[in-house]
């Protein structure tokens, strides 16, 4: 694939899964911060905790764990591609293969827990 003129990015696995980090860590950084701040009701006033979490019991939350589940997963499994990319010292030769690998733990894991989560959400 030829370079775009005035770019670096080559629109191959090493840019998708760059930008796929970036997203996921930030996705998972404001579940984080919202997950704080509706705990923490539940020293301000219990009943406020209840309400929140009675309206996390439904479909669409349900699909928004789905989602979170594969946010982590995803950004797990490529933070050790990283890893293995940055100190590995053949890590950069081989980081097409590594995003293969970790591309095929992620529908794995996903697999495992999508079926068993679905059938909760939806009363299976």
């Amino acid at each position: 694939m030829p370079k775009a003129p005035g770019t670096l990015y080559r629109g191959r696995e090493g840019m998708w899964s760059w930008v796929a980090h970036r997203v996921t860590g930030v996705l998972i950084f404001f579940f984080l911060l919202v997950h704080v701040l509706d705990t923490a009701l539940v020293r301000v006033s219990p009943e406020a905790y209840n309400a929140v979490i009675g309206t996390y019991k439904n479909p669409i939350m349900g699909l928004g764990e789905a989602g979170l589940v594969a946010a982590i997963v995803f950004h797990a499994f490529n933070g050790l591609r990283i890893i293995l990319v940055d100190y590995w010292s053949k890590g950069a030769k081989h980081h097409r293969t590594l995003f293969w690998i970790a591309m095929g733990l992620f529908v794995v894991t996903m697999a495992g827990f999508l079926p068993r989560h679905l059938m909760h959400v939806f009363g299976g």
